[in-house]
C-alpha cells in the first residue's frame, strides 16, 4: 500500500509540473506577441488592443501635401540665404543665427520629404500648380534647386542678387530684412494651413507646423533686435 501510494504522489506531482510547465510555455508565448495599447483620451485609461491590430494613416488633405510641397522648396532658399554668410560677413552674432536656421531646417526639410514619401506624394509641387496659384505669380532661375514658383516670404531674384553681391555691415541688413520677410512668409503659409477645411489633422503634420510657427516667431523677434541695434549704433 505504502508503495502503491508513494506512486500515486510522484504521479500527481509529474501531472502539476506538466501543467505548471505548459502555462510557464503558454506565458513565454504570449510574451512574445507584440502589444498594442492604444493611449485613452484624458482621464480615460489606455487600452490593450489585439497583436493583429495595424496602424492607418489618417485621411491625406490635398492641402497637406502643397504645405509640405511648399514649406521644402521654402526652406531650401533660407538654406541657400544661409549658405552665403560665410563668405559676406564676419558679424559673429549673424554666423551663430546662420548656422541655427540652416541645421533646423534642412533637419525639417527630411522630415518633410520622409512625410510625403510615406504618403506616396511627390517632394515637389506640379508645375501646373506652380503656375496657377492666384498670388506670388512670379518665377525665378537664380536658385540652386532650379526654375520655382516663388512661396509667401521668399525673395526674388532681385533680392538674391542683392544679397549675393553685398558685403559686410550692407549684407547684414539685407540678410535680416530679408530673412525676417522670408519667416513672415513660412507663418502665412501655416495660418492658410489651419484655414482650410479639413487640413492640418494629421497629428505629424500638425506638430510640424506648430513647431515652425513657434521657431520662426522666435527668430524673428531675435532679428529685429540685431536690426534695432544696429539702428542705435549708427546714430551714436
Amino acid at each position: 500500500m505504502k508503495v502503491t501510494a508513494l506512486f500515486l504522489c510522484l504521479g500527481v506531482l509529474a501531472g502539476f509540473a506538466g501543467v505548471v510547465t505548459s502555462v510557464a510555455l503558454a506565458q513565454q508565448n504570449d510574451s512574445a506577441k507584440p502589444v498594442v495599447v492604444q493611449p485613452g483620451a484624458p482621464g480615460k485609461p489606455s487600452k490593450t488592443l489585439p497583436p493583429s491590430t495595424k496602424a492607418t494613416l489618417p485621411p491625406l488633405s490635398q492641402a497637406d501635401v502643397e504645405f509640405m510641397q511648399g514649406m521644402i522648396m521654402h526652406h531650401g532658399q533660407a538654406i541657400e540665404m544661409t549658405a552665403l554668410i560665410d563668405s559676406h560677413t564676419e558679424n559673429k552674432e549673424l554666423h551663430g543665427l546662420g548656422a541655427r536656421i540652416s541645421r533646423s531646417q534642412s533637419d525639417e526639410i527630411k522630415f518633410m520629404q520622409r512625410w510625403l514619401a510615406v504618403r506616396g506624394e511627390s517632394v515637389s509641387m506640379s508645375p501646373q500648380k506652380m503656375s496657377g496659384s492666384e498670388s506670388h505669380v512670379d518665377q525665378h532661375t537664380n536658385m540652386s534647386h532650379g526654375s520655382m514658383h516663388l512661396m509667401p516670404g521668399m525673395l526674388t531674384p532681385e533680392q538674391m542678387e542683392a544679397l549675393r553681391k553685398a558685403k559686410g555691415a550692407e549684407f547684414d541688413q539685407l540678410f535680416l530684412t530679408g530673412m525676417i520677410q522670408h519667416h513672415n512668409g513660412a507663418l502665412t503659409m501655416v495660418k492658410d494651413l489651419f484655414d482650410s477645411a479639413g487640413a492640418g489633422q494629421d497629428a505629424e503634420l500638425f506638430n510640424f507646423a506648430t513647431d515652425v510657427d513657434t521657431g520662426q516667431r522666435a527668430e524673428i523677434r531675435i532679428m529685429q533686435e540685431m536690426l534695432d541695434r544696429k539702428a542705435l549704433e549708427e546714430k551714436r
